[in-house]
């Protein structure tokens, strides 16, 4: 008792340190607010009216004729101080950089999964999960060319009442010619070839998200065919309605990178298709009672979550769409507050909950936490993310231990993505620039309607594939192992 006794004073401690600075803050008032930028910035020793702070004035860096053609205003914000040098030059091709930074970034997610993947599920069915893994990013980025990203950016005539769906746009292929689309007329930002890329390496993540659900007993063949329609027919329409410009867009919703449109549509989908999959042999008894599997290599379980953490720099941080550093160092530290604060209350919980402190648990933690605050990363003060992420940290607990009594889901992926996917996306209207009772209600509208429509969509696929060719591997070959049975290989030799 006094050791849980001391760490939850610790926890108190940490979440003080981020309260009460906010408090002051907000009692001082806006008296610093008020005082003009380059003021505050003389005051600091740095640039002056003259030298703007963060623009070089050496002729050797920036040419005369390159600089930019309007100065700051002296009251201007500095979110906003970017504006003003966004047209220029060099500012489009460090914006080009970033974002196609950001999308290898996220392609090393998909190394991370497959870590994570293999490591929490048994020896015997590794072969079998990184050849998925490898097989998602390839489908995923070769249908987002053929159809997902026409698809998911149709370029909506609101005036008409479009904003659900728009087919028209599906026989474009991603090549262009097309001078304005490699060229600041397209984006302030970027081209649409980083467009493409940064967005491609988005889907793919959205399947990985049902492999780790399905592990240990999905037919392979049955598994990909139906990441490829969910990869075609529905990431892309949900991503429509609210990145595309779509319904959900036009409403108010919010969701910043991806906390519903990537993990909760991942999330339902594994959801559904567990329940129709059924559990592992030797998971449940016949009094219905659950039984632990154990994972085969936990340090491959770090590695993978510490590769995902890394990589949500970029999923997080490319999501600015541009290299506005005010933004960027803003969302980068929120990502990284929320997760520290995930792993650590999901740990400080495991402890208190189970009497020993469970690893995979403050694991799960961390990503629980990223996945909580991906929504509203740019919209969040410092404290109010390590409240996001450690609300995800105890949510991810006790809605794994409670999953884990019905549905069988060897990673935890409907808890991490599912559940705190729908509390990020929530949190948006209760904390950040956007809170209000108005902008909850239209976050829970959102929440609810991509859930239905992945709901449906995943049920139709998945019954259909099951009364046809079937989705489950015969016992026999369960019990040996997917990696013998579906691929005639192990491992570890």
């Amino acid at each position: 008792m006094k050791r849980l006794f001391q760490f939850g004073m610790l926890t108190a401690m940490l979440l003080a340190m981020f309260a009460v600075p906010a408090v002051w803050s907000q009692e001082e008032g806006g008296e610093a607010a008020a005082e003009p930028a380059t003021e505050q910035v003389a005051a600091e020793g740095g640039a002056t009216e003259e030298e703007p702070a963060g623009v070089s004035v050496s002729e050797d860096v920036i040419s005369e004729a390159a600089a930019p053609e309007v100065e700051p205003e002296e009251s201007a914000n500095a979110a906003d101080y970017w504006g003003a040098y966004e047209k220029d030059e060099i500012a489009w091709t460090l914006n080009n950089l970033w974002i196609m930074l950001a999308g290898c970034l996220v392609f090393i997610m998909h190394l991370g999964f497959a870590s994570l993947e293999c490591g929490l599920t048994r020896q015997k069915n590794t072969i079998n999960i990184l050849f998925k893994n490898t097989m998602i990013i390839s489908i995923g980025l070769l249908t987002y060319a053929l159809v997902g990203f026409n698809l998911m950016y149709p370029g909506f005539d609101v005036e008409a009442g479009e904003g659900f769906l728009k087919l028209s746009a599906i026989p474009s292929f991603i090549t262009t010619t097309d001078v304005a689309s490699l060229s600041p007329e397209y984006n302030a930002g970027y081209t649409w070839y980083t467009d493409f890329f940064f967005q491609a390496m988005f889907a793919a993540t959205c399947a990985t998200i049902v492999s780790g659900a399905v592990a240990g007993r999905i037919k392979l063949s049955s598994f990909l065919v139906f990441s490829t329609l969910l990869l075609v027919f529905c990431y892309p329409v949900t991503g429509a309605w609210k990145w595309g410009g779509g319904w959900l867009h036009q409403d108010g919703f919010y969701d910043f990178a991806g906390s519903t449109l990537v993990h909760s549509v991942g999330g339902w989908a594994a959801l559904v298709m567990a329940l129709i999959l059924g559990p592992r042999i030797g998971k449940y008894n016949a009094d219905g009672t659950s039984n632990a599997i154990p994972g085969s290599n936990m340090p491959l379980v770090a590695v993978g979550v510490f590769l995902l953490w890394f990589g949500w720099f970029g999923f997080n941080g490319g999501s600015v769409l541009s290299a506005n550093a005010v933004s960027v160092s803003l969302v980068l530290v929120t990502t990284s507050m929320a997760a520290a604060a995930g792993g650590l209350a999901a740990g400080l919980t495991s402890w208190l909950m189970d009497k020993k402190p469970d690893v995979s648990m403050a694991l799960n933690g961390i990503l629980a936490g990223l996945v909580g605050i991906t929504a509203g990363a740019d919209q969040m003060a410092i404290w109010e993310s390590v409240v996001i992420g450690a609300v995800s940290g105890v949510l991810v607990y006790f809605s794994v231990v409670t999953v884990d009594k019905k549905i069988d889901d060897p990673v935890g992926a409907i808890s991490v993505h599912l559940v705190c996917g729908i509390w990020g996306t929530l949190a948006c209207g209760v904390f950040g620039e956007l809170a209000s009772g108005e902008q909850f209600i239209t976050q829970l509208k959102g929440v609810l309607a991509v859930g239905v429509y992945v709901v449906i969509f995943t049920a139709i696929v998945g019954l259909a594939l099951k009364n046809t060719v079937g989705i489950r591997v015969d016992p026999e070959e369960e019990e040996v192992g997917l990696d013998v049975s579906e691929h005639g290989m192990k491992a570890y030799n």
